[in-house]
């Protein structure tokens, strides 16, 4: 019979490997719901923070998303917490009418949307969030499910850029089981949010099964090494595209009009070149958020068979026109379409995830 090893609390040997790089900073804003994981987080900061003779401001933020009766409560628990650990805290809150569908990721996004001028305030160029081993994870099973390509599935990185600031993610590799050890042994009490458990949602879901999947060796750790190597294939990838566009670009147009590439080198491209160079630019010029990796799909294989028959091709995607004329493809900014009462339909705003080039599934 096997023993489980025991989990080990984080020590603060550890602290300065998990906040590298952010010592310079004047301040940092970290993402504080009161739940275990962002709860550590907090007390890790101000842990690491307290052990240098200098470094950044900490200012804990918790969002009210305003969608349990007992956020409020959680959010004053953070604030009685914080200053015990001497670390500002402020509570801001998710207003207006929720969505009846998509209410996780838009409450993610408006999340994010509110954080971001959290630290515009503080003059803080970084959001530190508490996202786990656990949750990388997860969403490498999430976008296996969705069919995502090798994008989605490189998953998180531990910085990306998001409304202007930069997201840090200091926990990423470390397990939820040694956070709540390290809770534990600090005798820190936190929040239980029980939508983390609400089968309506496909992440709570995928949840109650990683257990039965570690049991067959798909552990968390597993899963996350699979996101690291894909990660790196990605990073070669899109240098192979720099390169390609580089080559294939016939003209780009003044003010971001239009780009032209040369229809035959296009179509002698890998596969998976092509996608990506042609996503790229569907993506800088149309405005209607990212771009479906099905229809793009099917949008290249249109492209290559102009090049190989002659066969004419006018399509919009995202909010971009693309034509083939001759021996060129140009992608261009469509016009915007109308509604059905005449109206202008509003486009999304770039800026958001996916403009810069990325594909999501579908």
């Amino acid at each position: 019979m096997c023993v489980a090893e025991p989990v080990l609390p984080l020590a603060p040997t550890e602290d300065e490997r998990l906040f590298a790089g952010l010592a310079e900073a004047s301040a940092l804003i970290l993402a504080v719901s009161g739940g275990p994981d962002s709860t550590a987080l907090m007390m890790l900061a101000a842990r690491w923070r307290t052990a240098r003779a200098s470094g950044p401001k900490l200012v804990a933020v918790t969002v009210d998303h305003g969608l349990r009766a007992q956020s409020a409560a959680e959010a004053k628990a953070v604030g009685a917490l914080a200053r015990k650990f001497g670390v500002t805290h402020r509570t801001v809150r998710w207003t207006g009418k929720k969505p009846r569908t998509g209410l996780q990721e838009a409450a993610r996004h408006a999340r994010y949307r509110l954080l971001a001028a959290e630290a515009a305030k503080a003059g803080a160029r970084h959001v530190l969030t508490a996202h786990t081993l656990d949750d990388q994870a997860e969403t490498v099973l999430l976008r296996l499910a969705r069919g995502s390509g090798l994008s989605g599935l490189a998953a998180m990185t531990r910085e990306n850029a998001l409304f202007g600031i930069t997201v840090v993610r200091p926990l990423l590799a470390v397990s939820k089981a040694r956070l709540i050890a390290t809770l534990r042994r600090a005798r820190i009490a936190y929040a239980d949010d029980p939508s983390n458990r609400d089968p309506r949602f496909t992440r709570a879901r995928l949840r109650t099964i990683l257990p039965a999947l570690a049991r067959e060796g798909l552990t968390a750790e597993r899963l996350a090494v699979l996101a690291r190597r894909v990660r790196r294939a990605e990073t070669a990838l899109e240098r192979a595209v720099d390169a390609a566009s580089a080559q294939l670009a016939v003209r780009r147009e003044p003010a971001g009009a239009g780009i032209a590439l040369d229809a035959a080198g296009f179509a002698a491209l890998p596969e998976e070149i092509g996608l990506r160079l042609l996503g790229r630019a569907v993506a800088e010029l149309g405005d209607e958020g990212p771009v479906e990796l099905a229809k793009l799909e099917n949008l290249h294989a249109l492209v290559r068979e102009h090049a190989r028959t002659g066969s004419p091709v006018r399509r919009t995607l995202a909010g971009a026109a693309v034509a083939c004329r001759g021996s060129l493809v140009l992608v261009e900014r469509a016009p915007p379409r109308r509604a059905a009462g005449g109206g202008r339909i509003s486009a999304l705003t770039k800026g958001q995830t996916g403009s810069n080039g990325r594909t999501r599934s579908g």
